[in-house]
Formats: C-alpha cells, structure tokens, sequence
C-alpha cells in the first residue's frame, strides 16, 4: 500500500491562535466544556483523523488577562472522549518531572483499556521555575537531568505495563483459579530517580504500551526520541529545516537499533483557510488584530530570559541574547523562534503576531488546494509522516480542514477515505504491539 499520512488533531480551547477567544462566535468559557471536546473530537473522527491530542502542564499558563487559563486533566478529559467516539486516537500530555510512574502507568493503562486501545502519551520533562515550585522545588531542574529521569521513567513504565503477562487471567470457575501468579512480575526497580517495587495493579492492555509521543528537538530531546518515541511532534518554519531534522531523527532512531519507519514525524501548521487567498489573509488579519502586543511582549522577555522592558515593539530583537547554552528550559522553541526573528528582520510587534498564531509552529493563510499542496510537498520531500494540524480557531478551524482540505488529501491518495476495521492508536501509526519482555527474554523495545 502506498504511504500515507498520519494527521493529529492538537485540540486547544477556541483554537490555537491567542486571540481566537475575542472572535463574535468563540465562546470564552470553551476550555472547560465538555461538550466543546465532544463536538471537536466528533469533528476530527469525522475526517478519519489518527488521533487528537491534548498539551499539558502542572501550572497556570500565561496570565488570566491574555486568554483563557487552565485547562481539565487530559486523561480525566479523554477518558470521556472515549465514550464520545469509536475511531479516533487519545493522545495525553503528562511529565516525566513532576510524577510517580506507577501512578502514571495505571493512569494511562486504565485509558488503553476504556478506549479498547487508542491511549497515546506525549512525554514531557516540563520546563519552567513556575511548576518547579508548584512541586517544592527552588528552581527547574537541569536540562540533562530531566531527560535523564525521563528515560528512567520510561524503564519503569515499560517493566510495568509488562507486570502482568497477557494470560494472567485464567478464569477456572470450577477449579476457583481467577489468575495464574507465576505471570506476575514485579519490577522491584531500584534506580537513581525511582524505587517502584511491586506489580501494576491494572491488567495487561489492548496495546501493551500506549502509544509513545514525544516533543522535543534539542540535542537531549532527538536522543530521547531515538530511545523510545514512536510520534514526534515538532515546530518547523522551513521545508529545509524540517527536512535536517527528519533525516536526523531517522538517522539516530537508526543508530539506536530501532526501525526508522516506527517513529513517525509530525511537524505542527496552523492552516488558516478561506475561499481565495486574499480571504484566507484576512482572516488571519482580523485574528492579529485582535491580539494584545503587550501580552504578547511580556511573554518574550520571559522566553529569552531578558528583563521586563528590555524589548521595544517597533525594533528588532537586540543583538545580544543569552545562547541556546545558557537556557534551562524550552531549548528548541528558544532557538526556533530567535531563529525565525533574525532571518525574517522581524521587529518585536511582528514577532509576537506569528507567535500568537502558532507560538513557533509554521503557519499558513491560503486556499485548501494551497494547505493540501503544502502538506503534500512536505510529505512527499522528506520532511514529514504526517502533521499536527493545528486551527486558529475552533470549531470553525477544524471543521474547515475537514470539509475542503481531507477531501483534497483523499483525491490524491495522501489519506484514507475511512478508519475500515477496528485498529488499535498503534496499528493505526502502522507499529507493532510491543512483545512483554518477560515472555521473550529481550525487551520490548530497544
């Protein structure tokens, strides 16, 4: 069967753009309605979507002044989205940094089971002094150590889902045997992060891990990727840097002894779509206009480490900035963003104007054959296995890219005109289920 796409659906709020919420038909208490997530993941099943996915962090984002704060617990969220859908993928942001891995693999192992095999996991090592102290800590830990209990965190997960072997269960009425004890294994884990002793408490699952996502693209974050992600998701601006980092990320999955084609890339695009071009550029007008430049500049200063009104709106970013090197946190998204604000000679107000549209992520205004062709290209030349489709605002957005650009994608033969039989999240990403490596000696993914 020829390749295909793989399209997420990153569902935020009223949609990806910071002022999506001051829109006539935005409803600003969205981010804590059930029904919108019902009505939005109904949306991207309807279109056949892999999966959805769900950011999260264990502290409050931005101010409350800039647009609405907070979000629900991504696995509390998506255990009711289960019920809502049939198809569709439930991908769930959680730290590696700021929780337990027994709690967290039962958590994740509990949706596997609800949804009959369609959980994915975004790992996150969580950035940023604000969590740090929501958990008892002075500072954020150092870059190298959070990827490091990362990877542990990792290990012990992966001895958990594999606790119990996928016969356990015997079920004998007549002789009063429910489970077979001898295929009970207890990781009795002692590392330097973590001492997690017994047998998960929740059966092997319909995939055996749940999908594995990762977002990262520092030099700590592709090594980690190489390891064990099975998704990446990525902020790309160009066709040539995005194209650098898939081959380099398929190179070092290789090294790693993995198979290349079991890490799938999906680059982030912010698709703005109208009936014509000059539609689609006034949408996007009428979204920049309504952001608050000095929200916007207060959260840079923050993100490249500069004091409160070291930044002038109408002039470049300066000259001096700390390097890649100096900064704890958020590495990759540092350098993307310096990086687009020196090639383009943006001035700060501009700046903030893409970054409120996709906060580094590649945005596009254009016709749907225009979206469809750019996708296509970057499918076809080696920079991506799919994308994280991003809307500007939702629902609008998302119903938009289903309605005119799938449609499109499909004629081509770039995506599936329907899911067809019942698969698993993994299936689906075209990826084995993971062998327990108890049963087989080895483990289960290298």
């Amino acid at each position: 069967m020829p390749r295909q796409l793989h399209l997420n659906a990153f569902l935020m709020n009223t949609g990806h753009h910071e002022a999506s919420w001051r829109l006539p038909e935005s409803d600003p208490y969205a981010h804590v309605d059930l029904d919108h997530y019902v009505r939005l993941a109904r949306i991207a099943e309807r279109g056949a979507f892999d999966s959805l996915f769900l950011a999260d962090g264990p502290q409050l984002w931005n101010t409350v002044a800039q647009r609405p704060a907070g979000a629900l617990e991504p696995l509390t969220l998506l255990t009711a989205l289960a019920t809502a859908t049939e198809h569709i993928g439930l991908i769930a942001t959680a730290s590696t940094s700021y929780n337990s891995p027994y709690n967290l693999a039962r958590k994740f192992a509990s949706l596997d089971i609800v949804s009959k095999g369609r959980a994915g996991w975004n790992i996150v090592t969580t950035a940023g002094a604000e969590a740090a102290r929501n958990f008892g800590l002075d500072a954020e830990p150092a870059h190298a150590e959070r990827y490091a209990r990362a990877a542990e965190f990792l290990d012990v997960a992966r001895l958990l889902w594999d606790s119990w072997e996928d016969d356990t269960v015997v079920a004998d009425k007549a002789a009063g045997v429910w489970g077979d004890d001898g295929k009970i294994h207890p990781p009795r884990h002692r590392g330097t992060y973590f001492r997690v002793e017994g047998a998960l408490n929740v059966p092997r699952t319909p995939q055996g891990y749940p999908l594995l996502v990762q977002a990262g693209s520092s030099e700590d974050g592709k090594r980690f990727a190489a390891r064990y992600a099975e998704a990446v998701f990525t902020a790309q601006q160009t066709l040539a840097d995005a194209r650098s980092f898939y081959a380099d990320l398929k190179a070092r999955t290789a090294a790693a002894g993995r198979d290349p084609d079991h890490v799938k890339v999906l680059p982030g695009i912010v698709p703005v779509v109208g009936s014509t071009e000059a539609e689609a550029r006034r949408l996007e007008q009428v979204l920049d206009e309504h952001i608050v430049p000095e929200h916007g500049l207060r959260r840079l200063e923050e993100l490249l480490r500069l004091d409160p009104g070291t930044l002038a709106l109408d002039a470049e970013l300066p000259g001096e900035l700390p390097s890649e090197d100096e900064i704890e946190g958020a590495k990759s998204r540092y350098t993307l963003i310096v990086e687009l604000a020196r090639r383009e000679r943006l001035t700060v107000r501009r700046l903030i104007a893409r970054l409120g549209g996709g906060r580094g992520h590649l945005t596009f205004a254009g016709t749907p054959e225009q979206v469809a062709d750019t996708i296509g290209r970057w499918f076809a030349e080696g920079a991506a296995d799919g994308f994280n489709i991003m809307p500007a605002v939702l629902p609008s957005g998302l119903e938009t890219f289903v309605d005119q650009v799938v449609p499109l994608l499909r004629a081509r033969g770039l995506f599936r005109a329907e899911y067809g039989p019942r698969q698993t999240l993994r299936e689906r990403y075209g990826l084995p289920r993971p062998a327990n490596q108890h049963v087989t000696g080895v483990p289960a993914l290298v």
